[in-house]
């Protein structure tokens, strides 16, 4: 026998609350606009394929970062680690100067901005660019990876409105 569920309509609220309950891996989302390096946290980072490698993400049009990431041909998906909890923070904090000098970061030779801490960096291609609500879906092609911080398996998740590290103890079976 099977429990009796609730059953409602959509609505925003409800859809939110449904995602706060559903733990995110957290990533900062850097390129080069036009007036200089752009960047935002995002928790809708997911793999899509392994051959050809290629990651999904949506950002809301209402971010100040999002135009510019938008209309970049490429742009560096930086996947964090627990102890980058600041990290996260500032690139979540509208109106922040996100390069200023509280992260260290350096531009590549093809010009995207790469969190130098960051465990992993994926620079990739914008393939397609789905515009989905007050949204954007954008699908890219992962042109390179590095892996700066082999040591670094303890990654930063949101759950719930707050942030959590995943470690041994987190673990279940």
């Amino acid at each position: 026998m099977t429990a009796p569920t609730d059953h409602a309509l959509p609505t925003a609220d409800l859809f939110k609350d449904a995602f706060r309950a559903h733990p995110a891996g957290i990533a900062v989302i850097t390129a080069e606009g036009p007036d200089g390096p752009v960047g935002l946290t995002a928790s809708s980072v997911s793999s899509v394929s392994a051959e050809p490698p290629v990651l999904a993400f949506s950002v809301s049009t209402a971010s100040s970062s999002a135009a510019a990431l938008v209309r970049s041909d490429t742009l560096v998906v930086h996947l964090l680690g627990a102890d980058q909890l600041d990290t996260a923070q500032l690139f979540a904090t509208r109106g922040a100067d996100r390069f200023g000098g509280a992260v260290a970061w350096r531009p590549l030779p093809t010009g995207e901005p790469l969190l130098v801490d960051a465990p992993w960096a994926l620079r990739c291609r914008i393939l397609h660019r789905l515009p989905v609500g007050g949204s954007m879906i954008l699908a890219a092609e992962v042109l390179s990876i590095e892996r700066s911080r082999p040591d670094a398996a303890t990654p930063l998740v949101y759950h719930n409105r707050s942030y959590h590290r995943l470690d041994d103890r987190s673990m279940m079976g």
